[in-house]
């Protein structure tokens, strides 16, 4: 399997459903892109207001405990900018409006490499199922990254506000069963664990999410760490 094909890319975008998603999918990969000088970002389309089961908990107060939680996992990454676009957790639909969201932020970032979800994956072997936010977030993404960033007559008040429109080179699908590449992060897994770290309402036993990361990326054959991609290099 080939491994980083593409130079270091200058503006890299995570585009994920939920606070914590962008560390889970691909934390070393942004640690290692940030350590080596891109600049990264995140949009994350929720703020994830469903996921707890405490009986005193309010969607309201819960968003406000993850995005906190999202912004100090993202700079201890080296990601400096998240943002949040507030749809609703666990609704989110492949919309025109998510769309012109994501191409607005697009067409503003400029990003080289976009790294986002398989919208393909419903199940896992294993017994697990996707959350359909995943799916949602990884198609709206690709339709925003072709055609819609790319044409410049799709949302025209873009251009009116100084927002030309873009052409973004590579894909990164996090999540594929099909993967087609690997990203050594052997040397950033403890700062994508530190990250992960920082989603305490979510995570209560960091030693056991520590030892599964370091078993899910590692390689027996070498004993390095992988992070693996379906990678697309976009020619249109």
């Amino acid at each position: 399997m080939n491994e980083s094909p593409d130079p270091l890319p200058e503006r890299v975008l995570g585009v994920f459903a939920h606070p914590d998603d962008p560390e889970f999918f691909a934390g070393g990969t942004f640690a290692k892109f940030a350590a080596a000088g891109s600049a990264v970002a995140f949009v994350v389309a929720t703020s994830g207001d469903k996921g707890s089961s405490e009986p005193e908990m309010t969607s309201a107060r819960l968003a406000a405990i993850r995005e906190a939680e999202e912004t100090a996992a993202a700079s201890a990454l080296g990601v400096p900018q998240v943002c949040f676009l507030r749809y609703p957790d666990g609704a989110l639909q492949v919309s025109l409006e998510l769309r012109e969201a994501l191409t607005r932020v697009i067409r503003k970032l400029r990003p080289e490499l976009v790294i986002t979800c398989d919208p393909q994956v419903f199940y896992r072997d294993g017994g697990s199922l996707n959350h359909p936010d995943h799916r949602a977030i990884g198609e709206a993404t690709l339709d925003a990254v072709y055609p819609t960033a790319r044409d410049r007559l799709n949302y025209p008040q873009h251009e009116q506000e100084g927002l030309a429109p873009h052409k973004v080179r590579h894909l990164y699908i996090a999540g594929s069963p099909n993967p087609n590449f690997r990203i050594d992060v052997s040397d950033h897994i403890d700062t994508q664990v530190k990250a992960l770290a920082e989603h305490r309402s979510q995570i209560s036993d960091i030693q056991r999410l520590d030892e599964m990361i370091r078993e899910r990326t590692r390689d027996a054959e070498n004993d390095r760490h992988y992070e693996y991609f379906h990678r697309v290099v976009m020619r249109q």
